[in-house]
């Protein structure tokens, strides 16, 4: 009896020895390098060449072992996105991670190099090189800087504008009725928080003629090119005509100004003075989303993370379709049409009007170059995006900004030190914006636990200038932290959505003075939107082109959030903190502000302050240097401000000092 215990022991022991060196085992490799041979295993001596053949691999062994597909160093080609779904993460409890090599730095690239230039125009400094006929791109990076479009600014006194487009009136710019190309022309206007596109589609001597739908979008809602909230603040450009080059004086324009010809596949490039054109890396861009993770929310993609890669150069070319760019805000654009549009909309709806409320729940996103959705348990870690013609991450947007058509359903999606810069868009988007995204009838498809910490956010939004670096809308649980962001133009960090318009209940400000609701439904229920925490965040030199929104920003009802021991500074005279709209249930409390602004801002709505539209805010314990805040801080309404602290001579007390050192990436 003794003997077959002992024996039983044994086993027992042996078989969880064997469990022990099962879970200790190392993944499956698969190794690939540029030079590679999607013939070959895989093996670190014999790598495989192609990202696609790596994941076949990958799927050959992730239902029984963990897998780490590690890149060699060099530049990864993408012909096509590289769309990630179910069967290519983690199974069976398994993980998958692709990473870059020890000391390697690979790049997925969507980029073409261009060379071959010859002189076209000495004088002016133009070379030109052939492209591939019909590739189309908004961005080219020269030496990985990004350069410029050839533009001119045109005041509104300039010209006159009507139902189809505008008359010139000012006879300096009549030249603009011989361009050559009309057709690849843009007017870009940028208002109090919005920055359109609208491409033009014909010019008969001065009068220019624009393309549909994107004339009409873009001339009526809010802040419009017709009708900008305040016409100081807004700037009006032409762009894209190759006779532009020079145009604007060295002072304000790039050196690098560039126009492409995609019928003809040529690339015309103005240089700075006294370059060599054989020493200029020059990329011009050939995919609109690099990468693609994305299941559905039944079946999402699953344990699956990305390590010390580089994603690069993309191009969103939907701004130059005759839909053009109907920015609202943050990203978000009208695409559609509405059929009750009235004709008159460009002069008469430029601060709203019942029937563009019939268009708010249907608004589009900026789809990202790296796109996650329909996803669980992804991590970015140590990555750069960088030279992305658009949004550089989109987590759980809407179904429309996704390549794969599956949108939102994404749960504890983790980004971390990664470095985001030279972007035409915001760093990361997260959250979708329609129905599905704040009252979802699926509880799959809510955005829940997500985690924004410890990257670097620099030069982003450098052409959409209406995009936050880092926008979070209907998300169940996001926790941006310890970021350093500088050089955008907009907000830092926006949280939320909707202007109070999805809340139990409605707004009553869009319900009586925009009759919102004739068109849209009042919830009785709340959205999917909380427990939001923005803490220890370094934020500087942003606000530089808005004076609309905050460096740290929200939107509606936000329950159990907080904004907590972040450091703002070298924001000129831009507004700080801002909840606007709507915004109900948050703490402000122990940030360091230092603005010749407004510190702390509240929109309660005008006269309606009474109504509680934005209520349930608390800001205590902040230091400040700025006496100024805005909209109505009342016990009675229920926004309170109280025990914060003024140093006018920005000389922080220790407290305040201990803020400002523990603030950005943590070592």
């Amino acid at each position: 009896m003794i003997g077959k215990l002992r024996t039983a022991r044994l086993m027992i022991a042996a078989l969880l020895a064997g469990a022990s060196v099962q879970a200790l085992a190392e993944p499956v490799t698969i190794h690939v390098a540029p030079n590679g041979d999607d013939r070959a295993p895989g093996s670190a001596g014999r790598p495989v060449r192609s990202l696609a053949r790596a994941q076949a691999l990958v799927r050959a062994a992730n239902v029984r072992d963990d897998v780490a597909v590690e890149l060699a160093d060099g530049t990864y080609t993408l012909a096509r996105p590289l769309v990630f779904r179910a069967a290519d993460g983690g199974q069976n409890g398994h993980k998958v991670e692709w990473r870059a090599a020890a000391g390697a730095k690979p790049v997925l690239s969507g980029g073409l190099a261009i060379s071959g230039f010859t002189v076209f125009d000495a004088e002016r400094r133009i070379y030109v090189a052939d492209t591939p006929k019909g590739l189309d791109a908004r961005q080219l990076w020269v030496n990985d800087t990004l350069a410029e479009r050839p533009w001119i600014e045109v005041k509104r006194a300039d010209v006159k504008f009507g139902a189809t487009g505008f008359e010139i009136v000012k006879p300096a710019l009549a030249y603009i009725g011989t361009l050559k190309r009309p057709d690849r022309l843009e007017v870009e206007a940028t208002g109090f928080f919005t920055d359109r596109f609208s491409p033009v589609k014909s010019i008969s001597g001065t009068t220019v003629t624009m393309q549909q739908p994107a004339w009409d979008n873009n001339s009526w809602g809010y802040d419009t090119i017709t009708k900008p909230i305040f016409p100081e603040d807004s700037r009006m450009f032409l762009v894209n005509a190759l006779e532009f080059i020079g145009k604007t004086n060295d002072w304000h324009a790039k050196p690098y100004q560039w126009v492409l010809d995609p019928e003809a596949g040529k690339l015309y490039l103005r240089i700075a003075q006294d370059d060599d054109i054989k020493d200029l890396k020059v990329v011009l861009p050939t995919l609109e989303t690099l990468v693609s993770i994305s299941g559905t929310p039944a079946a999402p993609v699953e344990k699956l993370s990305f390590k010390g890669l580089r994603f690069s150069y993309s191009s969103w070319l939907g701004p130059s379709k005759p839909t053009g760019y109907a920015n609202q805000q943050s990203g978000a654009f009208l695409y559609e049409t509405s059929p009750i549009r009235p004709k008159d909309a460009w002069e008469s709806c430029g601060w709203g009007c019942v029937e563009f409320e019939s268009m708010r729940q249907r608004w589009h996103q900026m789809p990202a170059a790296v796109q996650v959705s329909a996803a669980r348990d992804i991590t970015f870690e140590r990555n750069h995006f960088t030279q992305l013609g658009q949004i550089g991450l989109g987590i759980g947007n809407d179904a429309n900004a996704h390549l794969t058509g599956v949108g939102l359903a994404t749960q504890g999606i983790r980004v971390t030190r990664n470095h985001f810069a030279v972007l035409s868009g915001s760093a990361i988007m997260a959250g979708g914006i329609r129905v599905e995204a704040h009252h979802p009838e699926d509880a799959k498809l809510v955005n829940r636990d997500l985690a924004i910490e410890d990257n670097v956010v620099a030069t982003v939004s450098q052409e959409y200038r209406d995009n936050a670096a880092i926008l979070t809308t209907y998300i169940a649980g996001a926790r941006i932290a310890h970021n350093d962001i500088s050089d955008a133009p907009y907000d830092a960090i926006a949280v939320g959505w909707g202007w109070g318009y999805n809340d139990v209940g409605g707004n009553p400000n869009y319900d009586e003075n925009q009759k919102g609701y004739v068109h849209n439904v009042k919830y009785t229920t709340p959205t999917v939107l909380g427990d939001t925490l923005i803490e220890g965040n370094r934020i500087h030199g942003v606000k530089t082109w808005f004076m609309d929104g905050g460096a740290i920003y929200n939107l509606s009802a936000n329950p159990n959030s907080v904004i907590r021991g972040n450091h703002i500074f070298d924001i000129g005279g831009k507004i700080a903190l801002y909840l606007d709209e709507g915004s109900k249930h948050f703490q402000v409390t122990g940030n360091v502000i230092d603005t010749r602004g407004k510190w702390l801002n509240i929109n309660t709505a005008g006269k309606m302050f009474r109504r509680r539209i934005s209520t349930d805010n608390l800001a205590t314990g902040n230091w400040h240097n700025s006496m100024a805040t805005g909209g109505r801080w009342l016990d009675e309404i229920g926004n309170v401000e109280k025990d914060n602290f003024l140093v006018p001579d920005r000389d922080w007390p220790a407290e305040a000092q201990a803020v400002i050192a523990a603030a950005g990436i943590r070592k």
